[in-house]
Formats: structure tokens, sequence, C-alpha cells
């Protein structure tokens, strides 16, 4: 049977019941919140997906996101599901004397998501009294810590720090401003070592560097603003296209390709 390889979500999910082991859908799925359960579904009945599910979800959920990549993350990086974790978050933190510490809320993006405190103890009373829902991530808060944003798609690779004197969230639209920065040698094959684990073929990668040099990965995400890149928006949507046009490729030659508007008819 004919391989399918489609690039558009809507003309995929118009097909979804009729999609056989082997058919592929290349290029973000545009997914509802909720809807993330059918990547689970995709993958067991053998469908390829480019990025791969593991990087969509990731890209969608900062809880998924510390539970797959934690160990690149600042030591103590914790998920917290229910109140039980928090207690023994609370238990952990207090021994290790971490303060202040760092949440972020699960599906909140370009830093209205993150929120600090001064202890670990604060977050435990707000979780307990429901003003933070669960679940959710905490970390500890290193203090004057650098935050690079690098932006990898193929061989082209970009890097610049944010940083925001008046606010310790550095994103751009909250009041930061960007500098070019010099990615060494450590700091790029982290960021590949993290899309290999993640299985992502593209990234916009935050590292955060600690004072005494250490780099963790502190967010990754299939896309992000483009806010103090040197590349602009049709360049980088070009050398996204680029890539899956290699991977349709590298599937084979000959494939039925469906695109926008097809329903499943052949082109």
């Amino acid at each position: 049977m004919e391989r399918k390889i489609y690039r558009d979500s809507s003309t995929f999910f118009g097909r979804y019941d009729t999609l056989n082991p082997g058919d592929a859908m290349v290029g973000r799925l545009r997914l509802k919140s909720g809807e993330e359960h059918l990547l689970l579904d995709l993958e067991s009945r053998g469908i390829v997906l480019m990025p791969s599910a593991t990087a969509q979800l990731c890209s969608r959920s900062k809880v998924y996101q510390t539970r797959v990549l934690g160990r690149f993350m600042v030591p103590g990086s914790q998920v917290v599901y229910t109140r039980h974790d928090m207690l023994e978050v609370v238990t952990c933190y207090g021994r290790d004397g971490v303060d202040p510490v760092v949440c972020k809320l699960d599906r909140a993006n370009g830093g209205v998501g993150i929120l600090r405190f001064s202890s670990i103890e604060d977050v435990y009373n707000q979780a307990v009294l429901g003003t933070l829902a669960f679940p959710f991530v905490v970390q500890p808060f290193i203090s004057e810590a650098r935050d690079v944003r690098v932006v990898l798609l193929g061989e082209y690779v970009e890097a610049y720090e944010r940083s925001n004197p008046n606010n310790f969230r550095n994103n751009l639209h909250c009041g930061g401003e960007a500098t070019a920065w010099d990615l060494d040698r450590t700091q790029l094959d982290l960021c590949r070592a993290i899309m290999e684990r993640a299985g992502f073929v593209y990234a916009h990668i935050d590292l955060l560097i600690a004072p005494d040099g250490a780099v963790y990965l502190n967010e990754i995400n299939l896309r992000g603003g483009l806010k103090g890149a040197v590349i602009d928006q049709q360049g980088y949507l070009d050398r996204v296209a680029s890539i899956h046009d290699g991977f349709v490729a590298e599937l084979g030659e000959g494939c039925d390709v469906q695109k926008r508007g097809s329903r499943g008819c052949r082109l």
C-alpha cells in the first residue's frame, strides 16, 4: 500500500480514521487543548510524525517537558501533581535549604506563567488553598543567572542573550533586551543532546547560565518569538519548510503527498 504523506492538519484529521501504518504527518499538528492523547493513538498505529510526538507535547506542556528533560534542568526541578508531591518537595527543599523558588504554570508561555516565591512553603500554601492549579513545575531560583535564547534550524544556529534589569523575567515582550551571544561548543552540544532526547528536529532553546558557569535547560519549544533574532519570519519559515521537505524526500519519492484542501484525494 502506498504511503501517504500529509502536510496540513485539516487534511490529516479529515482522514484520521483511515490512516494506515507508515502514513506520515509532516509539520506540527494543530491540536486543541485536551487533544494531546491523539498523539499516543497515532504512534500506537504506526503513523509517522515529524516533528515527533514527544517534541510536540514538550512544546505544549512544561510539565511533560520537565519529566522528559528534567536531567538537563536546574537540579531540584520537580513536577508537582498532587498535595502529596508538594509535601515531598517541601521536605526536600527544606533539607537542602532551597529558597527562593520559581514556579512554572503548565501551559502559560511568554513569561506570564513564571512565578517567584520567597520559599517553598509559600508555594505549598498557594497550592493547598487552590490558588495554584496542579500540575505545575517548581525549581530553585538562581540569582544573577543569564538567559540565552538559541535558535536551531538544521545547520543554522544563532544565539542571543536576553536581559532585563527591572524584572527577573527576561522575555523581550516583558521589557527585556537582546544582545548577540557567542555560543560555545559545550553549550551547542548540550542543545543538540536535548533535541536528540526529545526528538526535536528544530527548536528554540532557552539556556540558563548560572554565575558559576553551569549551563541548564530552561525551556524548549518547536517555535517561539523571533524578536531579537537575526533571522526574520520569512527566513525562519523557509528553513523550517526546507527541513520538512528533506524529511519527505527521505521517506521516498513517489509517495502520495496529501496537501491542503485535498481531503484525501490523490494529487
